[in-house]
């Protein structure tokens, strides 16, 4: 709220958020790139740099951060797909520069490959491709392709056998 924001306002937002959508509320001041950005995309760097060094295929995080742990089918990367990857560079660039710690900016550099991303317009969803890009086949159904990391070039998604993701399955409701 503001100077001259109704304190009266300011307790039936609060009301309102408490009792009918569950949600505590913190008062606080208005800053760029909040809380939920610096711990959400900690975790997509983190993951980025995952895929980048080698450790894990973009479908085995998807395959990982998506209905295994309860969140949407979307997972990350096609939700990065859908937010833009020029936004996410926009952030994680925004969120680097104003951090204020030497160490926490360190967090939050993007790997080469996602500058590069950006820089030739794969751009997710508004590009008609990122992370993914879906192409007719000659029989006129839809594929799915996955972007390959070192080459930014498009390749066949290929099938994601973790045994922990077996095991998150067999429970039926996450």
């Amino acid at each position: 709220p503001t100077e001259d924001t109704s304190r009266a306002v300011v307790d039936e937002i609060g009301a309102f958020a408490d009792h009918h959508l569950g949600k505590g509320v913190v008062i606080a001041k208005d800053t760029p790139n909040f809380i939920g950005n610096h711990l959400a995309l900690a975790g997509v760097v983190r993951l980025l740099s995952l895929v980048e060094a080698g450790s894990y295929s973009i479908e085995e995080i998807d395959a990982m951060t998506g209905p295994a742990i309860g969140r949407p089918k979307s997972a990350t990367f096609r939700t990065l797909d859908l937010a833009g990857v020029d936004i996410l560079v926009h952030v994680i660039r925004n969120l680097h520069e104003r951090l204020p710690d030497e160490k926490a900016r360190a967090r939050f550099v993007l790997p080469a490959f996602v500058e590069q991303m950006a820089a030739r317009g794969l751009l997710g969803e508004k590009a008609g491709q990122g992370f993914y890009k879906r192409i007719k086949g000659a029989d006129g159904e839809s594929e799915i392709l996955t972007l390959d990391h070192e080459t930014l070039e498009y390749r066949p998604r290929k099938p994601v056998k973790l045994p922990s993701l077996d095991a998150a399955n067999a429970i039926s409701d996450t």
